[in-house]
């Protein structure tokens, strides 16, 4: 299926944006600064923190939202329409459950982003694509054929190499193998959560026809406000080795209050988050409004390369020959999955034909809108 114009203008934001905010969380991240009350200079980390920022950057999607409807409302004909289309009632509750999903993956995945690299943290994102590929069969009824079991197949190799090749010195430094390995762990356990969260979107996108700006709006608002209660008991929960604070707890806020005020580019570098992640996640969700979910991490994917290109231009990190096999059986995964390698044989299609972004979808889409789903739909 060929892509509009509009498909790859969202396609290429969500590659820019998405590259944007991993580069500039781990950019925070490379910063050192002292603390409140004298504490010595330590690096910024503080996971929880900048999960919070990112909500609020999720919820800037709300206002946009309403002022487009406002501009829409006021542009439309006075006239009521004879009949109108029976419309279903918005419930932001629904994306409460992705919200919390959100909120857990991607506070995770900050505190993996201090252990590793930020080309290996990309790179293992890969494995989106398994938990995905499952939970689409388990809740979406869809049916898995060889082109998906194969893709998964090479995206396993394609992480166990990626996690071999951090293990011998391309990230992680200063905490050591077994950092190293939990970092690694971690980010593979985000990728699980973050793989229900895209699955329960995509659902409650189809079935409801929810605009995207709303549905990232909402899930930054309940995020953001949820997480920023939490700030208070986890500045009283001991955290041990996982802590980066002189006080030793899962965060501190006050401390990161200080660093900021003693190196202002932190917090350039957690406003760049802020931005981009707003942009990333309106461009995301558009993709599964408009592809699917699977094609979402299939892009999530593609945006490895920048990543590797840039950190190793910055010198955040150290080249490894294994990360070229392994990146390169990542794509192929990827591609695999999502049917591309139709595009290689005779006429365009192989014995999976439907499979891909074609027909494939359409199946899928069916199994989320359920019997009455035209009706649902409109308006």
């Amino acid at each position: 299926m060929a892509w509009s114009r509009y498909q790859l203008g969202l396609a290429a934001l969500m590659l820019l944006t998405g590259s944007i905010n991993t580069l500039a969380a781990k950019w925070a991240d490379n910063f050192s600064a002292p603390g409140c009350d004298g504490a010595e200079e330590h690096r910024f980390q503080h996971p929880f923190l900048q999960a919070a920022g990112m909500f609020l950057g999720e919820f800037s999607c709300l206002p946009v939202f309403y002022l487009l409807l406002l501009r829409d409302r006021r542009r439309a004909d006075p006239a009521p329409a004879p009949n109108p289309a029976p419309s279903r009632p918005f419930q932001p509750l629904l994306f409460l459950p992705p919200a919390l999903c959100d909120m857990a993956g991607t506070s995770i995945m900050y505190v993996a982003l201090t252990m590793t690299s930020a080309s290996s943290f990309q790179m293992l994102r890969g494995s989106l694509i398994i938990f995905t590929g499952l939970l689409s069969v388990a809740f979406l009824g869809r049916r898995l054929r060889w082109s998906h079991w194969s893709g998964m197949a090479l995206t396993v190799a394609g992480l166990a190499l990626v996690g071999l090749a951090d293990l011998r010195g391309s990230g992680g430094a200063g905490h050591g193998t077994v950092g190293v390995v939990t970092g690694d762990l971690l980010i593979l356990l985000a990728q699980g959560i973050v793989s229900i969260q895209m699955v329960l979107e995509e659902k409650f996108i189809f079935s409801h026809d929810v605009h995207p700006l709303r549905a990232v709006g909402t899930e930054g608002l309940f995020g953001f406000v949820i997480l920023a209660l939490l700030l208070v008991p986890l500045s009283f929960i001991p955290a041990g080795r996982l802590s980066g604070n002189p006080r030793g707890v899962l965060e501190d806020p006050a401390d990161a209050w200080c660093q900021i005020r003693r190196e202002p580019l932190i917090l350039a570098a957690l406003l760049a988050n802020v931005g981009s992640i707003s942009f990333f996640n309106f461009a995301g969700l558009s993709v599964t409004r408009e592809l699917s979910a699977t094609t979402r991490t299939v892009l999530d994917s593609l945006r490895t390369l920048l990543v590797w290109a840039l950190s190793l231009a910055l010198r955040w990190e150290q080249f490894h020959a294994l990360q070229i096999p392994g990146f390169a059986l990542l794509l192929a995964g990827a591609a695999l999955y999502n049917g591309l390698h139709r595009a290689l044989l005779p006429g365009g299609a192989g014995e999976d034909t439907g499979s891909g972004n074609g027909s494939g979808n359409g199946e899928e889409r069916e199994a989320l809108l359920g019997t009455d789903g035209d009706a649902e739909n409109q308006g």
